[in-house]
């Protein structure tokens, strides 16, 4: 009886201890959402290019560390490209790519609620360029490094309410087509300016 007894009381004490655990974590979580607009281009190609403008919008997961440092994963929907200013692909066009952004951050914020990060982001093509004369014009994986600053209000009514200018590089080759006068190894640039809350 009194090994029973022993086993329960350690259960309990074994669920209070797990739970408050659980709790401890989802007090650090806090969940947002942001859109904004992109600026891209790309970079190393041997035709010419110029910016595109796109738009970006999705999901925020933001796990505090402590007061001021946190680790930010995003899922994001992302339009960017290039404009092609001379007649390679046929005529004058928007190379437009779309894209399932997903960056993880680290992110510094201050006191008054300046912010900087600096992180990796991986994207998974969802529409690909049409009308470039190629099957597939844009390889379905890219992935690169992200770096930001901003602000976000840390008191009042306007408290989660955040504005951010953020750059991305990427490291892998976009093209995935095959031609002997055009190469496929330039990267993606894109510049993102976002309003986004935190819940």
């Amino acid at each position: 009886m009194k090994k029973l007894l022993l086993i329960g009381l350690v259960l309990a004490m074994a669920q209070v201890s797990f739970a408050q655990g659980l709790g401890g974590i989802f007090q650090r979580l806090s969940f947002g959402l942001k859109a904004g607009g992109n600026y891209s281009n790309f970079t190393g190609a041997n035709f010419d290019t110029e910016g595109l403008a796109g738009f970006n919008g999705g999901l925020l997961v933001n796990f505090k560390l402590t007061d001021k440092w946190s680790v930010q994963e995003e899922f994001l929907y992302s339009t960017q490209g290039a404009k092609i200013t001379d007649n390679v692909f046929g005529t004058h066009k928007d190379l437009r790519l779309s894209y399932m952004s997903v960056p993880i951050l680290v992110k510094y914020r201050s006191a008054i609620g300046l912010y900087a990060e600096v992180g990796a982001q991986a994207n998974l093509l969802i529409k690909d360029a049409k009308n470039t004369g190629f099957v597939d014009f844009a390889d379905k994986i890219d992935a690169g490094a992200v770096a930001g600053l901003g602000y976000e209000f840390t008191k009042g009514p306007a408290k989660g309410l955040g504005l951010g200018a953020r750059y991305y590089q990427g490291f892998m080759d976009v093209g995935k087509f095959n031609s002997t006068t055009l190469k496929s190894d330039f990267k993606n640039s894109v510049a993102q300016l976002s309003i986004f809350y935190m819940f």
